[in-house]
């Protein structure tokens, strides 16, 4: 299949004053994209939109606010029609976890991470659906997770929100494939960015060393070859494609380890 062009696509792209969302809008700018970005902070977006402006991007619009708030994302995608009569792309990479053991955690850290990761993703696309099926050879993009195919403890709330995420995108794949609009779920592993610096809980140690992840900038750069491509699904981290086999052909095996991870969390706490 030919390549698509991304000069003067319409794209609108959730979390993108940093992480991975900004790696995503650095580099479709490089492409000469048209950028809607979405984040919490004004002045950081833009900021942004500067930055991106100079890369090369073709034009670059700015809405402040939270993706939870409905009216927020009704305001956002009414700017897309306003201003530009369609979208091309709509990508969904804000996220946010937290840290520890379920039954210490509460129902506000659930339901929050629920409502960021999940809930907000699914509620923007039904608004925006009516302007990529104007369009046709559209494209629906999730940055879902390792986690979204295999479960970890000491993360319960986040694995939760990466699975629903990623079996709510296979049935909604399956009812746009006649409209011309793709679905890609990009499922990275671990990936160096400040996103574990801005967990909304930590309860407890890690009962693992930290590893050293994949730079953002190369998430970015296969996702933006995955959409070029029109492709389902990516693993941009070969550990994490490697932790997807594993649970999937050595369950038992994947689940005894999981299990000295949770005892080894346990009596760490307990010291």
């Amino acid at each position: 299949m030919a390549r698509i062009s991304l000069a003067d696509r319409r794209v609108l792209i959730t979390g993108a004053s940093g992480g991975i969302g900004l790696a995503l809008a650095r580099e479709l700018a490089r492409k000469g994209a048209r950028l809607l970005l979405i984040a919490r902070r004004q002045e950081l977006l833009r900021q942004r939109a500067d930055e991106l402006t100079s890369l090369g991007a073709r034009s670059v619009l700015v809405a402040a606010g939270d993706i939870t708030d409905a009216a927020h994302c009704q305001q956002a995608v009414a700017l897309a029609q306003t201003q530009w009569a369609g979208l091309d792309l709509l990508i969904h990479a804000a996220g946010i976890s937290a840290h520890g053991r379920f039954d210490r955690s509460d129902e506000a850290t659930l339901r929050r991470i629920m409502e960021v990761n999940f809930f907000a993703a699914a509620s923007l696309t039904r608004l925006a659906l009516p302007l990529l099926r104007s369009e046709g050879n559209t494209q629906v993009v999730l940055i879902g997770s390792i986690l979204g195919h295999c479960g970890v403890p000491l993360n319960s709330e986040y694995v939760a929100s990466k699975f629903a995420l990623r079996g709510w995108s296979q049935s909604l794949r399956a009812e746009l494939l006649g409209q011309g609009i793709g679905m890609l779920l990009v499922s990275p592993g671990t990936t160096d960015t400040d996103f574990f610096d801005h967990l909304i809980g930590r309860r407890g140690t890690i009962p693992w060393p930290r590893q050293r992840g994949i730079p953002a900038e190369s998430v970015a750069r296969q996702t933006v070859r995955a959409i070029e491509r029109r492709r389902r699904e990516i693993f941009p981290n070969w550990h994490g494609r490697l932790l997807v086999w594993a649970s999937r052909y050595c369950p038992g095996l994947v689940g005894w380890w999981m299990g000295k991870l949770g005892n080894r969390a346990e009596e760490i706490e307990g010291k």
